[in-house]
């Protein structure tokens, strides 16, 4: 192989490495809004986005935990995320959406005012939830820095456990 050649391999490798090395650097989330207030989720837990539709109520679990729906056969908990985050109710609106979590085998529903927009952080924008949070017990993964706007991004293993 001739010198010119290996240089241009190796010239090709370092590029290569150095996009791979970038793209290990950005954090892919979903964002939504729940109030007045913008939260996030890392993209690949979420199953799927669905507009809202009939559930069904479920006796002696918390305000906060609507019933449940059928999706494709499953029986999944529908949450709504203003009650959990002790906001007042809202009737449902054009802009709501069902937003299905995964982590490991846990499956959640979460109702959510609306969607914003597929996010892309570089990790360095990324800081650790405040220290008013209860530590490791916080649902708060960390805060999202845009150049107009702090993100909240959300643990969603810590939305997922079931106190019910």
């Amino acid at each position: 192989m001739s010198d010119k050649l290996k240089e241009i391999i190796n010239k090709q490798s370092e590029q290569q490495n150095s996009v791979i090395g970038q793209l290990d650097d950005i954090v892919q989330l979903v964002g939504f809004m729940i109030g007045d207030e913008e939260y996030a989720v890392p993209i690949l837990a979420i199953q799927e986005i669905i507009k809202p539709f009939p559930w069904t109520r479920v006796p002696q679990v918390p305000a906060y935990v609507l019933g449940v729906f059928n999706l494709r056969g499953s029986v999944i908990p529908l949450i709504d995320l203003r009650s959990k985050f002790n906001l007042p109710s809202k009737k449902h609106s054009d802009d709501t959406r069902f937003i299905v979590m995964r982590h490991g085998d846990d499956v959640a529903g979460f109702v959510i005012d609306r969607l914003t927009m597929a996010i892309r952080l570089k990790k360095e924008d990324i800081g650790p939830a405040p220290d008013t949070v209860n530590g490791d017990d916080t649902i708060i993964d960390g805060v999202g820095k845009q150049a107009d706007k702090i993100i909240t991004i959300l643990k969603v293993n810590r939305l997922l456990e079931r106190t019910f």
